[in-house]
C-alpha cells in the first residue's frame, strides 16, 4: 500500500524510510503511530467527559473547580499549560540563532515566579475573588474601578487571550504539517474540537485533570525523543554533538561577557528589566492570568504557595534540557533554513523559520516513538488552549457579562455564557494562528504589549497612591507605545531598534507615565484602602500615610523582606540546578557538583525561612 510522504506529499512510498520520487526520506506516520495519536485523543476526551460529570453548575465550580484543588495537581497544571507546542519551538529558535544562552530571554521570568510564590500567592488566595480582574473592584473604588474591570476583561479575555492562542496555534500548524502531513486548518479543526468538547463540558476541573495526563505524556515524549535523537549516527551521541564544530559556538550557558552586543540584550536586559516590567502569560509580575486562577482554585493559602513553587521548580529546572539538546542536534541535521526548505518542500514558505527545526527533528523518530511524541506535543497544545479558553471565558462572563450586561443572571446562565464565550474565543484564536509566521515574532510582540506595566502590578498591593486612574494611564500608555514601536518607529525614522531596545524604551516611557499619574491623579479613599487591607491582611510602609491603629492590626501577612529573601534564595536554587544539569551534560563534573551543592544550600535556606514563617 502506498501512502503520502510528508516531505513532498507524493503518493510514492510504501514504508517509512523509503525515498520518494524527489529523493526525500518518507516521514509518514505508521499505523502504530496513528493508533497512539488516536488513543490519546480518546483518552483526553474521556477524561474531560468524566470530569464534566463532577463539575458543578455554579460559576465558582465551573471556573475555579470548587476552590478545593490540591497543590500538586495545580502545580502540574501550571507546568502543563506553559508547556505548549510553541515552547520547544521557541527554545529551538533561540538556540539556533543565539545559542543556549539565548534562553535567558525566558529563564529570567523565574524571578517573577519566585516573587509570586513567596510574596503574592497568599495575598491572592486570601482576596477571595473569582478572577484577577475582579481584584480591581477590591483594590479600587467607584466608576474608574468599574471601567477598568470591564475594559481589562475585554482586553485580556479577547485581545490578549486570542493572541496567546494564536501563537500556540501557529506551533500546532507547523507540527501537524511536518509530523501528520495535515494542512493547518485540519490540525486545528481536530485538536480544537476535542479541546472545546471537554473545556465546555467540564470547566476548569476538566482542564486540570487533563493537564495532569498531558504533562506526563509530554515529559516522557520530550525526554525519550532527545535520547533517541542523540543516538542518530549523524549526531554521534552526546560526545559527538558537543564536539561538532557548528554546535560548539552555541553551547555556552552564558553570553560572551566581553561583548556588550551579546550580554546586554541576552542577559542584562532580561534580568534587570524584562522580568519585572513585562506582562507575559504565565509570568505576570505579582501573579495573574491562569497562575492566579490556579491559586484561587487551591484549597487554602498553603496549597496556593505549594502549587506555584512546584510550577517554578519544574518549569525552569526540570524541562528545558531535552528541548535544548534537540535544538543543538538540529544544527547538525538542518544547519540552515535552506536545509529545512529542501527537506520539507510542502511546507508553506512563510512558515519556514528556525522554530520549524524542532518538529523537523522529530520527523526522524522511529515508528511508535514518533506517534508518542506527536501525541505529547498535541497534548501540550491542547493543554494551553483549554486553559486560555477557560480563563478568557471567566473574564468575559464574570467581569463583563455578569458585572455590566446581566448582573441578575443566574449561576446556570453564567455557565452557559461561559460555554458560548469559550467557543467564540477558540474560533478567533485558531483563525489568527493561521496568519502568524514565527514563534519569536509573537514572543517579542507579547513582551512589548505589556512593557512597563509590570512595576505597577507589583506595587499596587503595597503602595496606597496607586489608583484605578494609575492603571488606566499605564494601560493606555503601554498600548500606544507598543503600537508605535511595532508598526511606526522603523517606518518613520532612520534608526531601526532591536527588540530589546524597544522593550527598554517601552518600559521607561510607560513606567515614567504611570508613576507621574500616581502623584497627579486622584487616589483612592481611605475607606476603600482600609477595606482592602482588612480583606487581604497586607501591610508595610506603603500604607503608612493613611493606615490607623485598627487597620494596622489587620496586617497579617509575613514581612515582605522575608518573602523577598525567600524569592532570592529560591531563584538561586533553581538557577543553580538548571546550570548544574547543563554542566553535567557538558562533562564538567566538578562545576556540576558545585552548582548542585549551591542549589541544595539555597533550597535549605528557603525551607528554613518557611518554617520560621509558620512558627511566627
Amino acid at each position: 500500500m502506498y501512502l503520502p510522504c510528508l516531505g513532498c506529499s507524493e503518493l510514492l512510498v510504501s514504508e517509512r524510510g523509503e525515498a520518494c520520487r524527489l529523493g526525500y526520506p518518507c516521514f509518514m506516520l505508521s499505523t502504530l503511530d496513528w493508533g497512539i495519536v488516536a488513543a490519546y485523543f480518546a483518552l483526553a476526551l474521556g477524561v474531560g467527559l468524566w470530569a464534566s460529570k463532577q463539575a458543578k453548575s455554579d460559576a465558582a465550580g465551573y471556573f475555579l473547580a470548587g476552590r478545593n484543588m490540591p497543590w500538586w495537581l495545580l502545580g502540574v497544571s501550571m507546568v502543563a499549560t506553559t508547556f505548549s507546542t510553541d515552547t520547544p519551538n521557541l527554545v529551538t529558535d533561540l538556540v539556533r540563532q543565539q545559542g543556549v544562552s539565548g534562553n535567558w530571554a525566558w529563564w529570567a521570568f523565574l524571578l517573577t515566579g519566585m516573587v509570586t510564590v513567596f510574596v503574592y500567592a497568599r495575598l491572592w488566595r486570601r482576596s477571595g475573588v473569582l478572577t484577577d480582574i475582579s481584584f480591581y473592584e477590591l483594590r479600587y473604588g467607584g466608576r474608574p474601578a468599574a471601567f477598568l474591570r470591564g475594559f481589562r476583561a475585554l482586553y485580556l479575555g479577547l485581545v490578549f487571550n486570542v493572541l496567546v492562542m494564536a501563537t500556540v496555534s501557529l506551533a500546532a500548524i507547523k507540527l501537524g504539517g511536518i509530523l501528520l502531513g495535515w494542512p493547518g486548518w485540519l490540525t486545528l479543526l481536530v485538536t480544537c474540537s476535542i479541546t472545546l468538547a471537554y473545556s465546555v463540558l467540564g470547566g476548569l476541573r476538566a482542564v486540570i485533570l487533563t493537564d495532569f495526563v498531558q504533562f506526563i505524556l509530554a515529559m516522557v515524549g520530550s525526554v525519550w525523543a532527545a535520547s533517541w535523537i542523540l543516538g542518530l549516527p549523524e549526531v554521534g551521541g552526546l560526545e559527538g554533538l558537543l564536539s561538532h564544530p557548528d554546535v560548539q559556538p552555541k553551547l555556552s550557558m552564558l553570553p560572551d561577557l566581553s561583548d556588550p552586543d551579546a550580554w546586554i540584550p541576552m542577559l542584562l536586559i532580561p534580568l534587570a528589566v524584562q522580568w519585572w516590567s513585562s506582562y507575559y502569560p504565565g509570568a505576570e509580575p505579582g501573579g495573574g492570568g491562569y497562575i492566579a486562577q490556579r491559586m484561587f482554585s487551591a484549597r487554602d493559602e498553603g496549597h496556593a504557595v505549594g502549587a506555584t513553587l512546584l510550577f517554578n521548580v519544574a518549569h525552569y529546572a526540570l524541562r528545558p534540557w531535552p528541548w535544548i539538546l534537540v535544538a543543538l542536534a538540529s544544527i547538525v541535521i538542518f544547519p540552515d533554513l535552506d536545509a529545512l526548505r529542501q527537506a520539507f518542500p510542502a511546507i508553506a514558505e512563510d512558515k519556514v523559520g528556525h522554530d520549524l527545526a524542532y518538529p523537523a527533528m522529530l520527523s526522524l523518530l522511529p515508528s511508535g516513538l514518533l506517534g508518542l511524541v506527536a501525541a505529547s506535543l498535541l497534548a501540550a497544545f491542547m493543554s494551553t488552549m483549554s486553559t486560555q479558553l477557560n480563563l478568557g471565558a471567566s473574564y468575559l462572563v464574570h467581569d463583563f457579562y455578569g458585572r455590566f450586561i446581566r448582573p441578575d443572571a443566574s449561576e446556570r446562565q453564567r455557565v452557559v455564557a461561559g460555554q458560548v464565550a469559550t467557543g467564540v474565543s477558540l474560533v478567533i484564536g485558531a483563525g489568527l494562528g493561521l496568519t502568524l509566521t514565527d514563534a519569536g515574532q509573537a514572543f517579542n510582540l507579547l513582551l512589548l504589549l505589556g512593557a512597563g506595566t509590570g512595576g505597577l502590578f507589583l506595587l499596587r498591593w503595597f503602595w496606597w497612591r496607586i489608583s484605578a486612574w494609575t492603571e488606566v494611564a499605564a494601560m493606555l500608555i503601554s498600548l500606544v507605545v507598543a503600537a508605535y514601536f511595532t508598526w511606526a518607529h522603523d517606518a518613520w525614522t532612520d534608526m531601526a531598534l532591536a527588540p530589546w531596545e524597544k522593550l527598554v524604551w517601552g518600559t521607561g516611557i510607560t513606567t515614567a507615565g504611570w508613576l507621574l499619574s500616581a502623584f497627579c491623579l486622584p487616589h483612592e479613599s481611605p475607606k476603600v484602602l482600609r477595606a482592602f487591607v482588612q480583606r487581604t491582611g497586607v501591610g508595610g510602609p506603603g500604607w503608612s500615610r493613611w493606615a490607623d491603629e485598627s487597620s494596622a492590626r489587620e496586617a497579617t501577612s509575613p514581612p515582605v523582606s522575608r518573602g523577598l529573601l525567600q524569592a532570592f534564595l529560591g531563584s538561586v536554587a533553581v538557577y543553580a540546578a538548571l546550570l548544574a544539569t547543563g554542566s553535567g551534560l557538558y562533562g564538567d563534573a566538578s562545576l556540576a557538583a558545585g552548582l548542585a551543592a549551591l542549589a541544595g544550600l539555597a533550597g535549605w535556606g528557603v525551607l528554613k525561612l518557611q518554617t520560621s514563617t509558620h512558627a511566627s
